[in-house]
């Protein structure tokens, strides 16, 4: 997959290259070397095993029971984006096969809700990866467009256009593009760190002394 382009600046540094190795890396690894609220809740789960995605953050704000905005965010959307959507974690199916089929199109390369999906087969079919709240087959309307474009909060985490975003079986991080590079040169000396103490419990030593853990509390 080619890699997602961001407006380089002095306060933007490029993300060019490093799709793969922040995919390899994982959320959690991710999440952790940041030191920041980059954490989305844990109740989004990826509607099908093996499910990945990085990409640039599009945030929807929806009305509960409402879909249009979703509409709308594919229209406006570049390839390369994700739309990460504050549906208010209400279990109606906002999105399915139909939405997903427009979305490829368009080269939008995931989606990421608080509320509910359906078509979880067919989405898996088709290879379109999804982080949901709920699968639901609840319907919804289509009255009201919502808010496109403005930051979103979804638990800890504030979600702003352009940040970049990476999901797997773990979960969702949405990190500022201007803190990529440090954060993935961070994830990288923590993986160097743990793979010194596989070899040191492969060697024997045990975790409460690796971690010089209190024995008494």
């Amino acid at each position: 997959m080619a890699d997602i382009v961001l407006p380089q600046s002095a306060e933007n540094p490029p993300v060019a290259g490093l799709h793969d190795d922040l995919v390899r890396l994982g959320t959690a690894t991710l999440f952790e070397a940041s030191k920041l609220p980059i954490a989305l809740p844990s109740r989004l789960r990826p509607t099908w095993p093996g499910a990945t995605a990085m990409g640039r953050a599009l945030p929807v704000a929806c009305v509960a029971g409402d879909n249009l905005a979703l509409h709308v965010a594919i229209e406006r959307a570049q390839a390369g984006d994700i739309l990460v959507v504050d549906a208010q974690n209400a279990p109606h199916g906002y999105w399915g096969e139909v939405m997903a089929v427009a979305a490829m199109a368009r080269g939008i390369r995931g989606l990421v809700i608080d509320g509910g999906v359906r078509d979880t087969a067919r989405l898996e079919a088709l290879g379109f990866p999804v982080w949901s709240s709920h699968v639901a087959i609840l319907g919804t309307g289509k009255t009201s467009s919502g808010v496109i474009g403005q930051p979103i909060v979804l638990g800890t985490a504030t979600v702003r256009e352009g940040d970049v975003v990476v999901a797997d079986a773990d979960g969702v991080v949405s990190m500022s593009a201007s803190e990529v590079a440090r954060i993935h040169q961070a994830g990288l000396a923590r993986e160097a760190a743990e793979e010194a103490h596989f070899e040191r419990l492969r060697a024997g030593e045990t975790t409460m002394e690796i971690y010089a853990l209190p024995r008494d509390v």
